[in-house]
Parts: C-alpha cells; structure tokens; sequence
C-alpha cells in the first residue's frame, strides 16, 4: 500500500453525475462472509500482534488493505489505499502501540473536502487488556468494517465531487486512537469534512431482553458543541439553535435519506452524543468541529459486548457471528451509502449563513457563496417544531433573499448548496450577523 496521498494527488479533472449503479444493493451473503473472515483472525486486539501473518490485529489490518485494493483495481484505481500511523500510549496501552488506520481515498473533484464513512477493526474481551484470548468482534465492529468495505464496492463505481474516505480504524478500544489520529490530521492538512459516518455495533436485532428491534437504527449526534467554549454556547442559547449545529443537521439528514428508501429502516434521531456515558469514534471529529454521527443498532444486548466467549448460568456470552442478523446490517448498509452519494453529489454547505429582523415581520437571510452550487434553498420552520417545514430555492446568483411575513423572533432558518443534478448539502443553521 502506498503512502497517505497529498491533496493534490486527489484531484480528478471531471464529475459524472452519480447514478445508481446496477449492483447497488448490499448483499447481505457478503457482509457476513466479511465478519467470519474478521472473526478467523482470533482477536483483533490492538496490541494483539502486528506481524503474524495468521492472527491479530496486524494480519486483519493486512486483509482489510488488500480488500480494498481489490475494490480500487476493480475501478481502475479509482481509490487509493493508504496507512497512517502514530504510536500512542496511555493506562490501556502503557507500553506504546503503533495504531495503523487502513484508508481509502475514492478521489472526487474537491480534492480537500472530504465525506468520512468509519469503523474499528480492533476487539477485545472482558479485561481491556487481554490480548491474547479470542476476542471475535463480530458485532463490534466486524459489522462495522464489513458495512465500510460493501459501501466502498457499491459507491466505487460512481464519481462525486466530494472525496470519499473508506477509514478502518484502530484503537477504539484503547482510548479512540485511530479516530483522533485521522481526524487530527485532517486538521492539520485543513481538509475540509462535510461529514463523518461512524458505524459502531450495526449488526443484531435482538436486545438483551428479548425483544427483537429490526424496523430502526440509533443515529447519535450532539445538540450543545463539543467544539464551542462557553461565549459560543451563549451565543449559541441566545439563538435558539441547540437543536441545529452540524452534528445534529447531519442526523436529519440521514432521516431523510431513509424515508426515501423503499423497505429500509426507521432513523431514530438520537439526541445525545453516544449512548448514555459512552462514546465512539465520531467523538474526536466533533472535538475538532467536525458534523459526525454515530450509527448504532436499535436494541443492544450487553452479554455480547466486551466478553469472553463463555456460557454461564445458561446464558452464551461473546461476540459471535450466530448472534447477528445481516439483512439487517444490509438495511443500514443501504442508508450509509445512500447518504454518502447525496452529500458527495452535493456542494458544501453554506458559511456565514445569517439572519437579521429584529422589529420586523419580513427576515433578511444572508450567506456566503459556494463552489458548485447552482442553486441554494432556504429552509424555515417555527420555533415550536423540530424538523424544517417550509422552503424556497433562490440562483446560484444570489447571496441574500427576503422572507416576506416571517417572523425572525418565531421561526428558525437555514440554508443549504444545490447542485445541478438535485443533491443537496447539509442545511447550514443561520445566527445573527456578526457586530461591528
């Protein structure tokens, strides 16, 4: 595999259309293939062996690498393969450990924007720092990297104008290590993510009581920003927009995306982070400022989590392949993939998006230019209500439009980038202009 690539190296000189292609469904036969060959390793623990050839987290990291090559050579070499690397340490890794992300870079003609579809290959059993004994990892988060490989095969075979970046992470399990290494170099080589897509546990339907949940998927994203210090969390409560930062724009987003899908699954907007006192690996993104979210099952079951492979009381313990249910790992497959191809379609979202009106029944709404956009659409709804009710496409030529009768102090207002061929950027929230 090569080196991480350049920005520049990313650039491709022209964009088709994205279409559906005729092999767009995720198989759910190949999702399973891909968790049993994660699972063959034994454990994926990151300080498991890196040069076995046969099992730990080095040979799976080997295997995922040359999966993708296979992608990128079946797309003429549409995807360039690459490993970044960074030793960390802490209280679950005191030695050091090399942490290695696996990388896809699918180049699109924004060479610098990104779109981030995510997942750790690494696992582990009861004791955090047991990496000796089996540790399958088939649901967290061999169902994770099996969705990230089937929507690098299914999206390989289009051209967009965002880059899409296939990231297998490692050292989830150990402090979020791979996570914060890419998105700390992303800060530093200022790409620019117009969004992250973490898939952590996405693969059983049957909760730890018994109760089958097939018809939804968990989708967490933050209200109040990690990355805003208090003055923007102020101005952030003075504007009423705690429901609408980046994170939470993406979330609905994804809702949408699923309502248009024939036989899919419900999108539960999750309003928190992670779950309750968890995180993932969306967590280091939002940090940076980042909109990211996380995609989890609808109902967990936590004798599956984290355990050593064991019956006890009866009860089977351990993260194992027979326990997962991949029609429905299909399902969010599906939503992953469609959600990418309509936000790497899609401009970038509008900056500077801003509102004015104080003392007056028409809002003034103004935002910055964006490259490719061929029209923008404001959206407003009243202050009562969640979800955008109402909106209105202005040119490509416009940065400024007038809501007649709408009150500022009653509705909320956003805008996002169109471009020709319809796909539509995430909805940028509009605060007050800056003082002078």
């Amino acid at each position: 595999m090569r080196s991480l690539p350049t920005a520049a190296a990313l650039a491709i000189a022209t964009l088709a259309t994205p279409a559906l292609a005729q092999d767009s469904a995720p198989d759910p036969a190949r999702l399973k293939a891909t968790v049993e060959k994660l699972v063959s390793f034994g454990t994926r623990h990151t300080l498991s062996s890196a040069d076995d050839p046969v099992r730990g987290i080095g040979a799976a990291r080997s295997w995922v690498g040359g999966e993708m090559t296979r992608i990128a050579d079946a797309c003429d070499g549409c995807i360039t393969v690459a490993n970044l690397a960074r030793t960390f340490t802490n209280a679950r890794a005191p030695n050091g450990v090399n942490v290695v992300d696996v990388l896809g870079f699918q180049q699109g003609l924004d060479p610098k924007r990104l779109i981030i579809v995510g997942a750790h290959i690494d696992s582990r059993v009861s004791d955090v720092m047991d990496a000796t004994h089996d540790a399958p990892g088939a649901n967290d988060d061999g169902s994770g990297v099996a969705l990230v490989l089937e929507a690098a095969r299914i999206l390989s075979k289009e051209k967009f104008r965002a880059t899409i970046v296939y990231a297998v992470f490692s050292g989830e399990e150990q402090g979020l290590f791979g996570s914060t290494l890419l998105a700390e170099t992303a800060k530093q080589r200022n790409w620019t993510i117009s969004a992250m897509l973490n898939n952590d546990i996405v693969g059983n339907t049957m909760g730890q009581n018994g109760v089958r949940v097939a018809d939804r998927v968990r989708v967490f994203s933050e209200g109040i920003r990690a990355a805003e210090d208090g003055p923007a969390q102020m101005a952030r409560r003075g504007n009423g927009g705690e429901d609408d930062g980046p994170s939470r724009a993406l979330a609905k987003a994804i809702n949408g995306v699923a309502h248009s899908l024939r036989g899919g699954l419900d999108v539960f907007v999750d309003r928190r982070p992670d779950r309750f006192g968890r995180g993932g690996d969306h967590e280091p993104f939002l940090k940076l400022g980042y909109p990211a979210v996380r995609f989890s099952v609808g109902a967990e079951n936590w004798t599956q989590q984290h355990q050593d492979v064991r019956v006890e009381n009866g009860i089977p313990y351990g993260d194992t392949v027979n326990k997962m249910d991949f029609p429905y790992l299909a399902k969010v497959t599906a939503i992953n993939v469609a959600t990418i191809r309509r936000l790497a379609a899609a401009p970038a979202a509008p900056d500077g998006v801003t509102v004015a009106g104080a003392l007056s029944f028409d809002t003034t709404v103004k935002w910055q230019p964006v490259a490719g956009a061929t029209a923008y659409r404001i959206h407003w709804r009243r202050n009562d209500a969640q979800d955008w009710q109402k909106s209105t496409d202005v040119p490509a030529s416009a940065s400024s439009t007038v809501l007649k009768d709408i009150s500022v102090d009653d509705h909320f207002v956003g805008v996002s980038a169109v471009a020709a061929n319809g796909a539509e950027s995430l909805v940028s929230f509009a605060g007050p202009e800056p003082r002078g």
